[in-house]
């Protein structure tokens, strides 16, 4: 332990294998970096040291932040209530429209400007009043042994996990992963291979072999979003097959969130998304048999809210992040017809709102 209460930088991991060549591959994604010593992984994060795959950011942060759970996006999950969030440096994608780049793009030490132990977040988390922690910014497959660690610190203390991926990840971590997770939100980019290969770098069946696996081997209460990009993976027949198969293989009760693009990183050429693509991909959602699909990244109060697939019902009313009506049971149903909501609801909503609050962990003895 270090004298400001963060663990040491580097740590071992446990999730590669030595190649005939006399370089170390790593297993912790699909990208299976193969590394001369002294390499770093894609994610920069992961490098080949002494023939071993090691984490170099244990116990470091880009930052903390008090946000709102709706932000994550996370919409049936302890609404209103108040999220310790923060992120490391890198990313095992290389998306050319990252909204975070500076943080997921980073090759600088620096950006890793706070540090704190695992006992430390949770215990700060507990002091600040919120109920869950969320890895963020960048993608905490990455960060797995940290975040893993932060996440039972927390359940200790009472305080949940709450994961923000991509979802590109092998099976192996991933079960060891999601067993340490109570939520999480990931990334569907698009519906594509080639989206994947084109813009990200990646594959598009790892991601769906995550939310499968999510779906049926885990107790974690998961959303999806997608980013809406115009030109890219906004085609009607593009979100037509990506709603079908979500309630096809996931369900109809997990929600799907349509957010809007904004210019940036690498694709500043690109318009931001119209609101009224936001709403076409909704309606489609819905029309397909998905019960709950919500737009972000813009002002629009209907497609915000939450309503009963049964009786059609305003059950949580939101603008922006702020919550207005709520019509639910003490146990999550609607009050009008008594159909259960699916997700992780207390007696009473949270009363955050909109707030974003800067935290230095730094400033905590």
């Amino acid at each position: 332990m270090t004298n400001d209460g963060s663990a040491a930088t580097v740590v071992p991991t446990k999730y590669w294998h030595m190649l005939d060549d006399g370089r170390v591959q790593c297993d912790v994604c699909p990208r299976f970096c193969k590394l001369h010593e002294g390499q770093r992984g894609l994610c920069f994060v992961r490098a080949n040291q002494n023939n071993a795959i090691v984490l170099t950011t244990y116990g470091r942060s880009s930052g903390y932040c008090i946000d709102p759970i709706e932000k994550k996006p996370l919409n049936h999950f302890l609404p209103g209530t108040p999220v310790l969030s923060f992120g490391t440096a890198g990313c095992n994608l290389a998306c050319k429209f990252c909204q975070n780049w500076d943080i997921s793009k980073s090759r600088e030490i620096d950006t890793l400007a706070d540090a704190a132990s695992p006992e430390k977040i949770a215990r700060v988390a507990v002091e600040l009043g919120c109920r869950s922690v969320a890895f963020t910014y960048n993608d905490p497959v990455i960060f797995h042994e940290y975040a893993i660690d932060v996440a039972q610190a927390c359940h200790a203390r009472g305080i949940k996990s709450v994961a923000v991926t991509a979802g590109y990840v092998t099976a192996e971590p991933r079960q060891e992963f999601y067993r340490y997770m109570d939520a999480a939100n990931v990334d569907l980019k698009a519906f594509t291979e080639d989206f994947y290969w084109k813009l990200t770098g990646g594959h598009l069946q790892p991601v769906l072999e995550t939310l499968e696996y999510l779906k049926h081997e885990t107790q974690v209460w998961f959303e999806i979003t997608t980013l809406l990009i115009p030109g890219h993976n906004d085609a009607s027949s593009e979100i037509e097959s990506l709603s079908k198969w979500v309630v096809e293989h996931l369900g109809p009760d997990v929600p799907l969130h349509f957010s809007a693009f904004h210019p940036d990183w690498k694709m500043l050429d690109v318009p931001p998304t119209p609101p009224a693509t936001l709403t076409r991909a909704r309606d489609i959602a819905l029309a397909n048999g998905v019960r709950y699909a919500y737009t972000g990244n813009v002002h629009d109060a209907k497609g915000e809210s939450t309503y009963c697939h049964t009786c059609g019902k305003l059950l949580i009313g939101r603008d922006w992040y702020v919550l207005g009506d709520w019509n639910l049971t003490a146990d999550g149903r609607c009050k009008a017809c008594g159909t259960a909501l699916p997700g992780v609801f207390e007696a009473q909503p949270g009363q955050w709102g909109a707030q974003r609050q800067l935290v230095r962990l730094s400033a905590y003895a």
